[in-house]
C-alpha cells in the first residue's frame, strides 16, 4: 500500500476547471477532481520505456486505462490536508483476440479530517504492443448536436491534462512514440480525461456522488472529443460518432 497527503489547495482546481473550460468549484471538490492532488511522483530513474513507473510490469507491454467506479461519500474540501491510500487489490489474465491480456484493479481511498469520502477502483489492462502500427482508418466528422458537449482536443490540452495529473504516458504528449512503437495512429487522448468529460456533463445537471464507467475504444487527437448526457447515462463519441467511453452517473 502507498500513501500519499497533502493540503487541498485552489491551484490545482483552477488549472482543470480552466483547462476544460468549466466552472470553478466554490467549497469542494467535484467527482474526479481528485485526481489532479494527491499524486504518485516516482523519480525519474524508475520510469520504463513508456514513461511509467517499470517495476511490476513485463517489457514490451501496451498499458492501457480500460476504467472504474468512484463514489463520492462526504465532501472533499479545499484548505484542508488530505489522505490518498493505493494498493492493488486484483491482477487477473486473459486471452483475448488481440493476443493475452493481464487486469490489474487498483483501490483508491481518499480521507479528510478522519473521514472516507472518495471511495475508488480503477483498471488498467496491459496487453502486447502490436506487430506493426494500425492502418488509418477513414474520418468523417458530423455536426454536434445542441444537446451535445465538444471539447477541441489538441496537443497542447493533452500535454496540460498530462501535466496536471503527472501522467508520464509517451502516448499523450509523444506522437513518435505513439505511431512507432505502440502503433496508434497519433496522440491518444487520455481514458481520465474522457472519465472526467462525462462527469462535468453530469456536474452541470446537478449529478454527481457516484460513477461507473468503461473505455470501449481509443481515442485519438484528430477525432475531438463529444459528450452526450441522458438522464444518469453519459458516453464519449468522437466527431464521427464512434463511442470511446461510458458511464452511469447518479
Amino acid at each position: 500500500m502507498s500513501e500519499v497527503t497533502e493540503l487541498i489547495q485552489r491551484g490545482p482546481a483552477e488549472a482543470l476547471a480552466g483547462l476544460l473550460g468549466v466552472p470553478m468549484p466554490e467549497d469542494e471538490l467535484p467527482l474526479f477532481w481528485h485526481w489532479v492532488y494527491l499524486l504518485d511522483r516516482p523519480d525519474q530513474s524508475e520510469l520504463g520505456r513508456d514513461g511509467h513507473v517499470a517495476a511490476g510490469v513485463e517489457p514490451g507491454r501496451r498499458r492501457m486505462f480500460a476504467g472504474g467506479a468512484i463514489r463520492a461519500l462526504a465532501p472533499l474540501r479545499f484548505d484542508v490536508p488530505a489522505t490518498r491510500r493505493t494498493q492493488v487489490l486484483d491482477t487477473t489474465e486473459k486471452q483475448g483476440r488481440s493476443g493475452r491480456l493481464v487486469f490489474t484493479t487498483i483501490g483508491q481511498q481518499v480521507f479528510q479530517r478522519d473521514e472516507l469520502v472518495v471511495d475508488e477502483r480503477q483498471t488498467i489492462v496491459y496487453r502486447d504492443l502490436p506487430a506493426a502500427p494500425a492502418p488509418d482508418e477513414p474520418f468523417e466528422p458530423r455536426p454536434v448536436a445542441e444537446d451535445e458537449w465538444s471539447i477541441e482536443i489538441t496537443p497542447p490540452l493533452l500535454f496540460r491534462f498530462s501535466a496536471l495529473t503527472y501522467n508520464g504516458h509517451r502516448i499523450h504528449y509523444d506522437r513518435d512514440y505513439a505511431r512507432e512503437v505502440e502503433g496508434y495512429p497519433g496522440l491518444v487522448t487520455h481514458g481520465p480525461l474522457q472519465a472526467l468529460a462525462m462527469a462535468e456533463a453530469a456536474r452541470a445537471r446537478g449529478l454527481g456522488t457516484a460513477c461507473e464507467y468503461r473505455l470501449v475504444a481509443p481515442l485519438f487527437e484528430h477525432q475531438g472529443l463529444v459528450v452526450r448526457f441522458d438522464g444518469q447515462q453519459a458516453s464519449v463519441h468522437d466527431l464521427s460518432g464512434r463511442q470511446t467511453a461510458e458511464a452511469t452517473i447518479s
